[in-house]
């Protein structure tokens, strides 16, 4: 037998020495990434503005109740069979949302507004009878959602009534389905802007329902301060929710 050579073993422990660095590093620069992402995703989510959300808090017509999951906006009384499940925008705070969508709850729709994983929709995988299980009395359910939340929600839409987008617009085409869908989007959005908008529209049905707010920026759809890089709106955040309102009553309860 061959013994060998003099360097070869300090060489094989060498090379193990390096490799077990190389693998150590990598392994630090995974968990650094790791934890780089967690703290940007959870630090800087827009909260929603108190007042606005006390109001709704407040309202008589209308209960708000945590599940969870998700929070479920509902008529106080009466029957409630048509429901919206909501997606958040990237960053923000779901109950930002009820003061938008609370004037469509007094009309006699029920809302169901998740809460992403990660405050981001992209990395929220449940499916959408995870959130329509929370108003079982609902029978009638479309999906929507503002920004990037409307992204995820044109992912779901295949087995709902209709697609409702706020300020945002679809990644995967839609245009063979038969959903009823409707866009709803802000003259001065610096982020959603009406190029893109537009640019996106073909991903939709020939019968979608386009419908520009004028005077209504990106941060307009929610309750939650200016946000960097929108416009600025021109016109008060209360005639923005009343417009939406108008557009999405009629589009969930029909009329």
């Amino acid at each position: 037998m061959t013994a060998d050579p003099p360097a070869a073993a300090p060489r094989r422990r060498r090379g193990r020495r390096i490799l077990a660095w190389v693998l150590g590093s990598l392994g630090v620069l995974i968990v650094a990434i790791v934890v780089g992402f967690l703290l940007w995703a959870n630090i800087g989510v827009m909260a929603a503005e108190s007042e606005p959300l006390a109001a709704v808090r407040g309202d008589p017509d209308v209960t708000l109740r945590d599940e969870g999951a998700a929070w479920v906006l509902a008529p106080a009384s009466g029957e409630s069979t048509s429901g919206l499940v909501f997606i958040p925008g990237a960053k923000v705070d779901p109950l930002a949302y009820a003061a938008t969508l609370v004037g469509v709850v007094e009309e006699g729709a029920t809302v169901v507004i998740t809460k992403p994983t990660l405050n981001l929709a992209f990395f929220d995988f449940r499916p959408l009878s995870d959130f329509t299980a929370l108003a079982p009395d609902v029978t009638d359910w479309f999906v929507g959602g503002h920004s990037l939340g409307g992204v995820r929600a044109c992912q779901l839409a295949a087995d709902t009534e209709g697609l409702v987008l706020f300020a945002g617009y679809c990644a995967n085409d839609l245009s063979d389905s038969d959903l009823a869908a409707l866009s709803i989007s802000g003259s001065e959005d610096g982020l959603s802007t009406p190029e893109k908008i537009d640019s996106a529209a073909h991903l939709l049905p020939a019968d979608a329902i386009f419908v520009e707010i004028d005077g209504g920026n990106h941060a307009g759809f929610g309750a939650y301060g200016a946000q960097p890089g929108d416009g600025a709106a021109t016109i008060p955040d209360d005639d923005i929710r009343a417009q939406i309102t108008d557009a999405l009553g009629p589009f969930l309860l029909g009329g």
